[in-house]
């Protein structure tokens, strides 16, 4: 029995160093940035804490610079993602609902509400996506693009009651310990789990991106968290196969604090577009780009606001007094062309010209 013992153990160790990031001679973690950061520099932590807070970084004012050049076209990218994501968190709720079931694992239950939360969290993603089609009313004269960040407080919403019920559960089974059984259906699960939300999150978090969407960016890290979530499980397999059932629970509650953490930093990134809050160096190169434009002789003023994935503009440029109207007309162009040549997801820019004079 110690020889199994001892076996196992061997086996489970083996397949944790497989799992571990490969380091360089140095004994860094190696990896490599998949996208860009044109408006801003940082530097990520090395080694594994490095890798994760990498991998759940939330880019909070960050994401207009890959936003798409075509609002229409962004929203209709946005839609398709959302359906696609829907697709695929039903099938690996459902797949992970039914071993649940059958094994009465704490971990898994825990990853599955996950699961679940994002699979809800696409439905008012998906309704604001095709409010944001609809063209702009005396009553709603902005449109309707607000509604994708009023969609992100549901994700927030989500991301709060999975870490509560989480902790919940992993309490319970502490006080009142079940049976973990099924261990192959569980891995299994585990590994669909990983495989589905970790490629439905790559796609939310690049399409995200791109379009300057930040609650599909948020929705696509919390569907990442669960695909981390879902390797977590298999550790609690490996600690049920080795004779420890305690490790389920115990991963429960990794897996609940985890979400809990998550859950903060979603909230920050909502309250900052629902605040009307962007990045400073975004507002500070628009003021260069403006004040490079000939004939402009100061920018006193630069208001910009994120609606949806669009970007709105308000400036106060002051212009020299002998110019005609039609020289201010050619300015206003110029400025306009400029700030748009560098942010395509600048839907519209005001511009209030002032005579130096006045």
């Amino acid at each position: 029995m110690r020889h199994i013992n001892r076996t196992r153990i061997v086996l489970f160790v083996v397949c944790l160093v497989w799992l571990t990031p490969k380091r360089n001679a140095g004994g860094l973690v190696t990896h490599s940035h998949d996208h860009n950061h044109d408006d801003h520099a940082h530097s990520h932590e090395a080694g594994i804490w490095g890798k994760i807070s990498h991998l759940f970084h939330f880019h909070g004012y960050h994401d207009q610079s890959q936003a798409a050049n075509d609002p229409a076209m962004a929203t209709t990218q946005g839609i398709r993602t959302v359906w696609l994501a829907l697709f695929g968190l039903v099938l690996t709720t459902g797949v992970q609902a039914i071993v649940v079931a059958i094994s009465h694992s704490t971990a898994l239950l825990a990853d599955m509400v996950h699961n679940l939360g994002d699979t809800v969290n696409s439905i008012p993603l998906l309704i604001a996506f095709y409010l944001a089609r609809r063209v702009a009313t005396t009553r709603y004269t902005y449109g309707y693009g607000k509604a994708e960040d009023i969609a992100g407080i549901f994700v927030v919403a989500s991301l709060v009651f999975s870490a509560g019920y989480t902790l919940y559960e992993a309490i319970s089974r502490f006080l009142h310990p079940e049976p973990f059984s099924n261990l192959g259906w569980v891995a299994v699960a585990a590994v669909v789990g990983f495989v589905g939300n970790e490629t439905i999150a790559l796609m939310q978090i690049r399409v995200g991106r791109q379009i300057g969407s930040a609650t599909m960016v948020a929705d696509g890290l919390h569907t990442r968290t669960d695909g981390f979530a879902s390797l977590a499980v298999l550790v609690a397999v490996g600690g049920a196969w080795l004779g420890y059932p305690i490790v389920d629970p115990l991963i429960g509650l990794v897996i609940g604090i985890t979400i809990a953490v998550i859950a903060v930093d979603a909230c920050k990134m909502i309250w900052y577009r629902l605040m009307d809050a962007v990045d400073p160096s975004l507002v500070a190169h628009i003021h260069t780009l403006v004040a490079a434009v000939a004939q402009v002789q100061q920018v006193s003023t630069v208001r910009v606001r994120w609606h949806g994935h669009k970007l709105l503009c308000e400036l106060e440029v002051t212009i020299p007094p002998t110019l005609t109207i039609a020289q201010g007309d050619a300015i206003r162009t110029a400025i306009t062309a400029t700030v748009q040549q560098h942010h395509p997801q600048m839907a519209s820019i005001a511009i209030v010209l002032i005579s130096s004079m006045a």
